[in-house]
């Protein structure tokens, strides 16, 4: 169709139908998503051991250097890199650490509020 070009109410009625169905066809699918939900383009799947070859080489190679280079990261962090400090500490520390703290007794509903209004640094002795 040309710019300026004259369209009759049939020819829009087709497009917007087109259009429409194209829409449909897609909702399903997703925006991203080229596929039909459990068919893509190689249902098969990839093969078994293909894409790993290269992260299996970089570990042999990482298993073999890995206490000089955990040392050098000591080294680093001992000489005040504070990146190396945080590598190591991250690796050395728990990442979800429990906080203690101590509670009334909670028998029922009322009892939480309570229980909410206290501050978790205080001692309930205090």
């Amino acid at each position: 169709m040309r710019l300026g070009s004259r369209v009759s109410a049939e020819q829009m009625r087709s497009m917007a139908d087109n259009s429409t169905e194209k829409q449909q066809k897609q909702r399903g699918r997703g925006r991203g998503r080229p596929f039909e939900k459990g068919q893509s383009g190689n249902p098969a799947g990839r093969p078994p051991g293909t894409g790993k070859r290269a992260t299996q080489a970089m570990q042999l190679l990482l298993d073999e250097e890995a206490q000089a280079l955990t040392r050098k990261a000591v080294e680093a962090a001992f000489a005040g890199d504070s990146t190396a400090m945080r590598l190591c500490l991250e690796r050395v520390l728990p990442r979800d650490r429990a906080v203690e703290f101590a509670l009334p007794p909670i028998k029922s509903a009322a009892d939480i509020a309570g229980a909410m209004g206290r501050s978790p640094r205080r001692s309930p002795a205090a």
